[in-house]
């Protein structure tokens, strides 16, 4: 079965798509830890993301560098955190999130509860700062 990931780039499950490209997908987590907390995603479906082939990994790392810069533009923060944890979903993703400190990236904190139409402008922003 697909994961919930390669349903969303299908476009079986709708999302806030930031950004495309041949080897991945970039989209709004619909539970983020901040305003702008965007998933990036292989398209390809691997579990774990040190099982990519390094042609993959490589582009998805790229297309991470890609997109952190508008994040940081279109949300007001410090800096761009990146984490990898995997556990929840079974198609490797990397996390981006604005940070303002280091309780940013605390994955165990509660999520935020943000409206359809304020993940759609917070999207908007982002690839607004696209290049």
């Amino acid at each position: 079965m697909p994961s919930i990931f390669t349903r969303i780039i299908s476009g079986e499950i709708p999302c806030h798509k930031i950004a495309e490209n041949e080897h991945c997908f970039a989209f709004l987590d619909i539970s983020p830890l901040a305003e702008g907390h965007t998933l990036v995603v292989p398209k390809q479906e691997t579990d774990y993301l040190f099982d990519l082939d390094a042609d993959t990994y490589a582009a998805l790392m790229d297309f991470c560098k890609q997109i952190a810069p508008a994040i940081r533009q279109a949300v007001p923060c410090l800096k761009v955190g990146v984490a990898v944890i995997g556990l929840e979903v079974a198609h490797a993703h990397v996390h981006l999130l604005p940070l303002n400190s280091v309780q940013d990236i605390n994955f165990s904190k509660p999520k935020l509860q943000m409206s359809q139409e304020t993940l759609a402008a917070t999207a908007e922003r982002i690839r607004g700062y696209l290049k």
